[in-house]
């Protein structure tokens, strides 16, 4: 297939890129190199920079390379920095996604996959299902929102069948050791924990112990990037066989705190000091997956739903990048 990632220079598009280079398929990838990196865009791919706010250039590829499927996965992704900023993030997130599918108008794209968020579903107790009313509640929400809501449009004008996948939060780096996490902006704590394990004296901020949780900090449920990638690849099989929409959470299930995920990291690094600050704007106290939809959809097992697994596996990636500068 003739197949277009959107940001597939970033953390999670790259590993799509890998794994579907696997499968000999023709890969274009699109990013601007804002906050993605050369380093990690596959050598057999097609590589072309460019944002998705030009019009002009996303018609083209489309209509060059005989698009079928696309991954869109550019996005400006840092919620604290997405209340400040609201008209960049208004200009790429939705603006942009916006554009990309108008560009499907008269092209030969069947399949449009988007990069959602578990952020639409607001503050929920327990595990929330896809059914659940959407109540985006930081800025960053409603790009992704108002995005599922483009996609949905569009498919209708367009004739393309989509994939909304809501990811929960991602972690860890690919097996093969060439590719994971290099941006630092985006606030991830697992990303943040990898880095401190490398100083003589680590130091952590957790934003916020005030939440309405067990341990007041917030609670998320974290999936390994490689499973998150191979989830791509089956809702592409997917469309292409079935044909039909189709909207899933991306998580494991469970529930982890920052607390509980600083807890683990401090068995191996007992030195490690925590610092308390202030909640962060955008953040809400607690969202996990209920993965039944999923299950009944794809029925697929995940292989690396261990958080010391995830933990492990971003500390070796950023030792890694750190003796490589």
């Amino acid at each position: 297939m003739n197949i277009l990632i959107t940001g597939g220079a970033g953390y999670i598009g790259s590993h799509i890129a890998e794994q579907l280079i696997n499968k000999k398929n023709k890969i274009i990838i699109l990013d601007n190199l804002e906050t993605g990196f050369k380093k990690l865009i596959n050598k057999k791919t097609i590589f072309i920079k460019g944002d998705i706010t030009d019009k002009k250039k996303l018609v083209s590829i489309l209509n060059q390379y005989k698009i079928e499927t696309i991954f869109h996965m550019a996005a400006y992704l840092n919620v604290s920095e997405a209340e400040k900023y609201k008209l960049k993030y208004k200009r790429n997130n939705i603006q942009g996604t916006k554009n990309l599918l108008i560009a499907c108008k008269n092209s030969s794209v069947r399949n449009f996959i988007f990069s959602s968020s578990c952020s639409v579903y607001g503050n929920v107790k327990g595990s929330v299902s896809e059914s659940k009313k959407l109540n985006p509640q930081g800025y960053y929400a409603y790009t992704k929102y108002k995005g599922e809501e483009f996609v949905k449009k569009y498919s209708k004008k367009f004739n393309y069948n989509y994939g909304l996948l809501r990811y929960f939060n991602v972690a860890g780096a690919s097996n093969s050791g060439k590719i994971g996490e290099i941006e630092k902006s985006h606030g991830h704590l697992i990303k943040n924990l990898a880095i401190q394990s490398l100083k003589k004296n680590p130091i952590i901020s957790i934003y916020g112990n005030d939440y309405p949780t067990k341990d007041g900090t917030c609670v998320r449920d974290y999936m390994h990037v490689v499973d998150l990638a191979n989830i791509h690849i089956l809702a592409m099989n997917y469309l292409n066989k079935v044909k039909k929409s189709f909207i899933v959470n991306c998580g494991y299930g469970k529930g982890y705190s920052v607390k509980q995920i600083v807890n683990i990291f401090k068995k191996n690094k007992k030195n490690l000091s925590i610092k308390y600050e202030k909640r962060r704007p955008g953040d809400i106290a607690q969202v996990y997956s209920n993965t039944k939809k999923f299950q009944n959809l794809f029925k697929w097992k995940p292989k690396h739903n261990s958080i010391n697994k995830i933990i492990k596996s971003a500390i070796n990636w950023e030792k890694k990048i750190s003796t490589v500068k």
